[in-house]
């Protein structure tokens, strides 16, 4: 059996500040630490190696007992990051003050844990963090009753009872808009853009949703802020740009207008900023893009933002709408340049970039590539996208990746392979029209043009005719939202252009953007 990495991965992990407490920690304990031994062999370590640190401590007795000296370990650490993150997180917070609650109880000190009680049930209340205030109540509501005993009924338990319905109200209010924002999530992960009725009436089912399309339905900021949300996800799923520009416009004035929701959720405050990268991508305004781009990359620094998991949501978001910018606006020489570095860092992350960002910076450097007329990395990109399918997660980018695949194909002349993979490519959106019930008009469009080209191969005249056909019937179908999606995924319509003009790519993509904007 394969060692366990996880302690690795959580050694690792640790920024030198973390290190240094850990190490704090451990020297206020006398005896020997065998723990501190394994940690300083795993550090050094850029690779996990179990024999290698068996052959390092080959002879003491603690190394034979080594799955349970990793667990100890892995115990210790953890029990160090909460002491270190105790005052940094609101939930640490209440969750000491609830732990110091029940001791005073349990003491019999009720005035002290009253007085304690009291002051956890204001933050609690201020951060909307329900679960806990839900707990609180229930400690007043003991307190309450020793009280009762004591013979003071100054304290009315009906005002109690209907502070503990309401917190209840909200807490089930919350919950209602975290299902429907996984819905729509899941949706969007699934396939990315609706493209079909089925997938817009699912759309549109969460949008009919009473807390969705209601009035003053929420009953918190948090519930609000996850109300705006799930609006501004389904328009994005329906490639309403304005509309979701809107919603998540609203989503970051809320948080910025409560400051204790940024410290409290701040992933979900990047990722609301991130999403507003899409309008600025759609309508062309690359000063604003760039602004927010600026913005997000300075909150780092910030208290609340200097953790592993936010450095990296922000990583990501900002680079992949930079490299999307310099894609859009055929900069494909800046976009080689950022291209090597974000590329080097995301090896660094490794596997802490998760599936979908990963297949989505792939097919990003394709286009990258593509644009550069560096055709051969264009292919490697697309191969890693197109041999990496999860079946449940963004087949939208798998789907026209299969496309985009037939265009490098071209460009690098390989007319014979053309032919097979035509063929491969049809009897995958025969197989996907069956399963979606849907006909895939741009798809099926593209390929049937895409036979006559390679066909023609030999014929310059002929490919002329067939590209001027091709763009004449792909425009008729751009008219419908539904087929007009595909330009998000690789602009057609300028390849074609370019191959009509006999112009490159990149200077009819610059072209075709001045004129946009």
């Amino acid at each position: 059996m394969k060692p366990s990495q996880e302690l690795f991965r959580l050694v690792k992990s640790l920024s030198k500040s973390e290190k240094r407490f850990f190490k704090l920690m451990s020297s206020l304990q006398s005896g020997e630490k065998n723990y501190i031994k394994l940690f300083d062999a795993i550090e050094k370590q850029t690779e996990y190696d179990e024999e290698d640190i068996k052959d390092q401590f080959e002879g003491e007795v603690f190394i034979k007992h080594l799955p349970s000296e990793k667990n100890h370990l892995y115990k210790l650490i953890l029990k160090s990051l909460r002491l270190f993150y105790s005052e940094n997180s609101i939930s640490s917070v209440l969750a000491e003050h609830i732990q110091s609650i029940e001791i005073l109880y349990n003491k019999a000190l009720y005035i002290e844990c009253g007085k304690l009680v009291k002051k956890a049930k204001k933050l609690a209340d201020g951060h909307e963090r329900f679960y806990y205030l839900f707990e609180l109540i229930k400690w007043e509501k003991l307190l309450l009753e020793e009280e009762f005993q004591a013979g003071k009924f100054d304290r009315d338990l009906n005002k109690l009872v209907e502070e503990e319905q309401d917190v209840i109200k909200r807490l089930r209010n919350l919950a209602e808009y975290q299902i429907l924002y996984s819905k729509v999530n899941y949706v969007f992960r699934q396939g990315g853009y609706a493209r079909n009725d089925r997938e817009r009436e699912i759309i549109k089912e969460i949008q009919s949703h009473e807390l969705i399309k209601g009035k003053n339905t929420a009953l918190s900021k948090r519930a609000a802020a996850t109300c705006y949300y799930v609006k501004g996800l389904c328009a994005i799923t329906n490639n309403e740009v304005e509309e979701s520009f809107e919603n998540f416009s609203k989503v970051v004035h809320i948080f910025e207008a409560n400051s204790h929701l940024i410290q409290d959720i701040p992933k979900q405050y990047i990722k609301s900023l991130g999403n507003l990268f899409y309008y600025y991508i759609g309508s062309g305004d690359y000063e604003k893009l760039f602004e927010l781009i600026d913005k997000m990359r300075s909150l780092q620094d910030k208290p609340g933002f200097n953790r592993i998991d936010i450095n990296l949501r922000i990583f990501l978001s900002t680079n992949y709408f930079e490299l999307l910018a310099h894609e859009r606006r055929g900069d494909f020489d800046k976009g080689l340049q950022k291209l090597e570095y974000v590329q080097s860092r995301l090896a660094e992350f490794g596997e802490k970039v998760n599936k979908e960002d990963s297949v989505l910076f792939d097919y990003l450097f394709a286009n990258i590539y593509f644009g550069a007329r560096q055709y051969r990395d264009a292919l490697r990109q697309i191969n890693d996208v197109l041999n990496d399918n999860e079946v449940s997660l963004r087949q939208d980018v798998y789907s026209f990746a299969r496309l985009f695949n037939l265009v490098v194909h071209y460009e690098l002349e390989n007319f014979d392979l053309l032919d097979y993979l035509m063929k491969s490519t049809e009897r995958f959106y025969a197989k996907r029209k069956k399963i979606y019930n849907r006909g895939y008009d741009f798809e099926v469009t593209f390929i049937k043009f895409f036979k006559r080209l390679v066909k023609a191969s030999r014929s310059a005249s002929k490919r002329g005719d067939i590209f001027q056909e091709m763009l004449s019937e792909i425009q008729l179908l751009m008219k419908d939202q539904n087929e007009r999606v595909a330009l998000e995924y690789f602009d057609f319509i300028t390849w074609i252009e370019s191959k009509i003009d006999g112009q490159d790519f990149a200077a009819k993509k610059r072209i075709s953007n001045r004129t946009a904007a």
